[in-house]
């Protein structure tokens, strides 16, 4: 294979993984409505990282991080302690930005999406240190 071929390979595998997270986010949105979650920010991005989804359900503010796996426990693990702080620095830059939503209690969850079955909601998946 050339190496214009591993690229184009590459690019494949690029644009079916954006394609799966697209439709998993779509997906947990959907899901989140229906729990009564009103979400106000899909895919919020800043130099300090992204945020998959900001759901809000009364005084409740839930940084809500999608992960997409085979399996829904694997899925469910895949937040590593980088990404953890990467997602609270980007919270925390947020909420600079949106001061109306500081006195709200905060609360970070992971939404597990497997092959198959229904999605995993990991309420409280860890606790914003700041």
């Amino acid at each position: 294979m050339t190496r214009s071929g591993k690229k184009n390979h590459r690019q494949q595998r690029g644009t079916a993984a954006r394609r799966r997270g697209i439709w998993a986010e779509t997906l947990a949105v959907a899901y989140l409505r229906l729990k009564g979650y009103r979400v106000i920010e899909r895919n919020w991005r800043s130099k300090l990282g992204e945020i998959d989804i900001l759901a809000r359900r009364g005084n409740l503010l839930a940084l809500i991080e999608v992960k997409t796996r085979a399996d829904t426990g694997l899925a469910g693990g895949a937040l590593l302690q980088p990404q953890r702080q990467r997602l609270l620095r980007a919270l925390s830059h947020y909420l600079k930005t949106r001061p109306e939503l500081a006195g709200l209690d905060l609360r970070c969850d992971v939404l597990a999406l497997g092959r198959f079955g229904w999605p995993v909601h990991l309420v409280d998946a860890w606790r914003p240190d700041f």
